[in-house]
């Protein structure tokens, strides 16, 4: 079933939202592996708050996805997340954004989770 207009103008409005929001771009180049927020957070110097309101806009934006959990180091039972795409182009030439995305496939994952073991 496709969507409405007005469903895919929310949509837009939505990836357009969270990409531009700042730390975005550099927790969506982080989660090239299963990362839980607490290792984005570290791994790119944030404060763990914001590293979370930022995965959830991510999120809901189709771009990150929690791919599980796994135990932390302190026992705990944590969401880990990885990137949904490798790349996204906007066209701000027409009367609303156009979007190209290069998607991620579970083969390219699994090659990379093999590599980084």
């Amino acid at each position: 079933m496709s969507q409405s207009r007005t469903e895919q103008t929310e949509s837009k409005s939505t990836i357009l939202s969270a990409l531009g929001s700042k730390y975005s771009a550099e927790i969506l180049c982080a989660a090239g592996t299963p990362k839980s927020a607490q290792a984005l957070s570290d791994d790119i110097e944030i404060p763990i708050a914001t590293c979370y309101r930022r995965i959830q806009d991510l999120v809901d934006a189709g771009l990150l996805t929690c791919e599980g959990r796994q135990l932390s180091e302190e026992g705990r039972r944590t969401n880990i997340y990885r990137r949904t795409l490798d790349e996204i182009e906007v066209d701000f030439s027409d009367d609303h954004p156009q979007f190209s995305r290069k998607r991620r496939t579970e083969a390219k994952n699994r090659i990379q989770d093999q590599l980084e073991d």
